[in-house]
């Protein structure tokens, strides 16, 4: 569904250059949730936007559908699903008004689209809200209604950054719960995060991200396995502990 190879991206901050991505690869399968797991900074957001078409890679392919994304992004977009912990809303519309917007721009047919956002609504409880405008939601709700958008051209694969950033536990485990159901429906899903018990809950296989590199990839016990730990937090003491040694020698 989604094959990453060999991306890179640099970032120029004054007379800086800062190596964000350095050589990234991976793929993604239908029916599988892949973790991009690292610590704030490791770029796991870069590489979601280089996926999501909203930054080029300076070097490197992606593919979805084994059509590579630079050949028709706007076919591309169509394919994925983006959600992340910071993701806008209008707040003069309301919940119904900002998700059947965007069915709109994604060019569903009305019947369609009525259809998908009842469906949608249901899933995710969002009935008693879907005529509040978004500037009185509780964060909570406001999350549903980014998933709900997210949603609603029912996209193969889904791009997940960080959707649980800021929540409250019921509402980190509305995320939780969207994201097994996902799964079943035999999504493809990208999931970054930095809660390691989020990816040990919800992934199949991950990616350890370093500083821009993937360091393990695999699925939880092979990795553990060859790093030698037991619990995935303490891969990234590791790679902090060698990354120091390495430069001061």
């Amino acid at each position: 569904m989604l094959k990453v190879t060999n991306l890179h991206k640099t970032f120029k901050q004054k007379k800086e250059t800062i190596k964000a991505v350095a050589g990234v690869s991976f793929d993604v399968r239908p029916g599988e949730v892949y973790g991009l797991l690292g610590p704030n900074g490791a770029g796991k957001t870069t590489i979601l936007r280089m996926i999501s078409t909203l930054l080029k890679p300076d070097e490197g392919e992606i593919f979805i559908n084994d059509e590579n994304i630079k050949d028709n992004p706007v076919k591309s977009k169509r394919a994925l699903g983006f959600l992340s912990g910071t993701t806008g809303l209008y707040d003069r519309l309301t919940a119904e008004e900002m998700v059947r917007y965007f069915g709109d721009l994604y060019g569903l047919e009305e019947e369609i689209l009525n259809s998908r956002i009842e469906s949608i609504f249901a899933l995710l409880d969002m009935k008693d809200f879907r005529k509040v405008r978004c500037s009185k939601l509780s964060t909570g709700m406001k999350q549903k209604v980014s998933i709900a958008r997210t949603l609603i051209n029912n996209p193969p694969l889904l791009v997940l950054d960080e959707p649980t950033m800021g929540l409250d536990v019921l509402s980190a485990k509305n995320i939780i719960d969207f994201i097994r159901k996902s799964k079943d429906d035999k999504k493809a899903i990208i999931f970054s995060t930095h809660i390691m018990s989020e990816a040990e809950y919800l992934c199949d296989r991950v990616g350890i991200l370093h500083k821009g590199k993937i360091y393990f990839s695999g699925t939880l016990k092979e990795i553990k396995a060859k790093a030698g730990v037991d619990h995935l937090q303490d891969l990234f003491f590791l790679l902090d502990k060698k990354e120091k040694v390495l430069s001061e020698n």
